[in-house]
């Protein structure tokens, strides 16, 4: 059997939904594209995107002759768990995020197909999609799927819930060099659905403006006026591949990646008091780790004050009393939601700046809602 047909026969045996052998080559359009996406500050506060930029247009900079990918997707399209009892669980996590980090559960894949290559005299280097690969463009190329107007690989089979892996090998690549066509005909139910408007024409995706980048990577304070566009997402959002037509073709699909209760509902009362330490303790292996406790927390607020759920009111004593400056802010935000008043006013004497600008502003007659702070 030859290698090429080995490796894939493995990652399908491991747990992979589907796999595919794309040219292990960036075209020098996909290259301007994409510096063109970084130059406009669309990547947000990512800004080691820009530091990967010469190692994502060449693959050959992570490995020596690479000369082909052999690309893995694996469904996150999981029916979603039941709501643990007690503790207050408001707001929703996206489905990536209701699994212990899917990092740490393919790198053993990863792990095992490169030393089965390496068994067959073929050099192999893995990487799940935080590695500088430009993933969804091998994914098009092998004819895993398309990237969609949501900027998700998007998979006539799996829809938008798709998680990828590649492995760059040295493997002469001997298929068709022609992408994956592009089923997205004139649908932009998800540039519409959008409840933020990151979603642009010509698949153009301003992270700035982004749920899941707000909820998860940016640090500091959301800009007062996305906060409404947040709704009750707690972690990451699922919006786009949601109303995707092809997702809701798919149905729950998933085997390897599954939900736990705990992480797709957590209880958002061990986001407050408690240290960094123990946080980092308790979610150790989770992705509710990466926006780090005070995130958490300040996401907790945002959800409550969008809510207005009596159930969350606990919450806004706890956040107003927070250590984190951040969270405090958003606890702030969150009380002028409720249309509390006094107890906004009580922010206004914080030994913080910060949270006292913000208090200030939402209890003067037209709160300055565009305005946002940053870490000092």
């Amino acid at each position: 059997m030859p290698a090429a047909e080995t490796l894939a026969d493995l990652a399908v045996s491991l747990g992979a939904d589907a796999v595919g052998w794309a040219p292990a080559r960036v075209p020098a359009g996909a290259v301007a594209e994409y510096a063109g996406w970084l130059g406009a500050g669309w990547h947000a506060g990512m800004d080691y995107l820009e530091r990967q930029l010469p190692d994502r247009a060449d693959p050959a900079r992570k490995l020596e002759g690479a000369a082909s990918v052999l690309v893995l997707g694996v469904s996150h399209a999981f029916a979603p768990p039941p709501v643990p009892a007690g503790g207050i669980r408001l707001g929703r996590v996206a489905r990536y995020a209701q699994t212990p980090d899917y990092h740490d559960q393919l790198q053993p894949v990863l792990s095992r197909i490169e030393q089965e290559a390496a068994g067959l005299g073929v050099r192999a280097r893995g990487y799940v999609d935080h590695g500088p690969v430009m993933e969804r463009l091998f994914a098009s190329g092998g004819l895993l799927g398309w990237r969609g107007r949501s900027g998700m690989l998007v998979s006539t089979r799996l829809g938008a819930f798709v998680t990828l892996a590649v492995v760059l090998t040295d493997l002469p690549f001997g298929g068709t060099d022609t992408p994956h066509p592009d089923r997205c005909g004139r649908c932009f139910r998800c540039g519409v659905a959008c409840p933020t408007g990151a979603i642009g024409p010509e698949r153009t995706i301003d992270a700035r403006r982004c749920v899941s980048y707000l909820t998860v990577e940016h640090r500091g304070p959301v800009p007062h006026d996305l906060r409404p566009g947040i709704g009750d997402w707690l972690l990451g959002c699922d919006v786009c591949s949601e109303v995707c037509p092809w997702s809701q073709k798919a149905g729950p699909l998933a085997g390897l990646l599954r939900p736990d209760p705990e992480l797709a509902h957590p209880d958002l009362t061990r986001f407050f008091g408690v240290s960094e330490r123990k946080f980092a303790r308790d979610f150790a292996g989770t992705p509710h780790l990466r926006p780090r406790r005070k995130g958490m927390a300040r996401n907790a607020l945002t959800v409550v004050g969008n809510l207005r759920d009596p159930a969350g009111w606990p919450l806004l004593d706890l956040g107003a009393q927070d250590p984190a400056w951040e969270v405090r802010e958003a606890a702030a935000w969150a009380l002028w939601r409720w249309d509390e008043p006094r107890r906004l006013r009580a922010l206004l004497d914080d030994p913080d700046e910060r949270v006292r600008a913000a208090a200030l502003s939402l209890t003067s007659p037209t709160p300055d809602l565009g305005a946002t702070l940053q870490d000092a």
